[in-house]
């Protein structure tokens, strides 16, 4: 994209939403820029959310694990896939019940929706990531499935990261319910746009003057270009040139690091 048009199109965001993991942190460190660019926000009372597709911890546990980082992000400036999970199955169920593979984040999202988590004849199952799989849970879930609850996951990702190597993750479970049952979930998280309209929603903004902020070709950018947001890629992550390459579709924008939009 032309280099002109794309800051003439910058110049017209109002709020920003930004993925986390890749953009502001990485390995627990600071993305150089990241705390400087979500101060400059804070001053010029830019609206924006941090959004994540992790659905392990709530927004105030991530909200101190980036303070630990030394990143200043309010539990309110953090939107999970737990969270747009939840706000979903309310929005779609007033009141219902689910059966919950999960930790923290699904739960207590969930329990502030107003949902019931039932072993007995829920309305969902809902597949979270966790650390704590087990055989008996996942078993239930599928007796459940195939009893007529409908089934929802929080987000795709086949592995998550670990020090010692990937871990596998809601994906990867998602993918061995739905072997078992034949039936696919309903997934909240990137690469749905549902997670970008309902942090959107959240914030009362509107896709024409909101920028999404990403580290991946394959969730962030995909999803905000459907969510019809400005797409700025970040090199800080997953993506580098060789990666973009590999998709039909491109982002607005590409640069080093967060820094750059600071620098503009």
């Amino acid at each position: 994209m032309n280099e002109t048009a794309d800051r003439t199109r910058r110049d017209e965001i109002e709020c920003w939403l930004t993925d986390m993991d890749g953009v502001l942190v990485h390995e627990n460190q600071a993305i150089p820029g990241a705390a400087e660019l979500l101060q400059h926000w804070r001053e010029t009372e830019t609206p924006y959310l941090v959004l994540t597709n992790n659905s392990i911890f709530t927004a105030r546990d991530l909200s101190a694990r980036l303070a630990a980082s030394g990143i200043d992000v309010p539990e309110d400036r953090i939107w999970t896939s737990a969270l747009a999970t939840a706000a979903f199955l309310a929005q779609q169920q007033p009141g219902g019940s689910a059966f919950v593979l999960g930790e923290a984040g699904i739960l207590t999202a969930l329990h502030d929706a107003g949902y019931v988590m039932t072993e007995s004849d829920p309305d969902f199952v809902v597949v979270g990531e966790t650390r704590h799989y087990s055989f008996d849970a996942i078993t239930k879930a599928i007796r459940l499935i195939n009893g007529g609850a409908r089934f929802i996951s929080t987000n795709p990702d086949a592995t998550g990261p670990s020090t010692e190597g990937p871990l596998p993750a809601t994906g990867a479970i998602n993918a061995l319910i739905t072997k078992a049952t034949g039936k696919e979930p309903y997934v909240v998280g990137k690469p749905n746009p549902m997670l970008f309209r309902s942090a959107l929603n959240k914030i009362g903004a509107h896709s024409h003057n909101t920028g999404m902020i990403g580290d991946r070709m394959d969730t962030d950018v995909v999803a905000g270009m459907e969510a019809g947001l400005h797409t700025v890629l970040v090199m800080t992550g997953i993506s580098d040139r060789a990666e973009i390459e590999r998709f039909p579709f491109r982002p607005d924008e590409v640069l080093g690091s967060v820094a750059e939009l600071l620098d503009a």
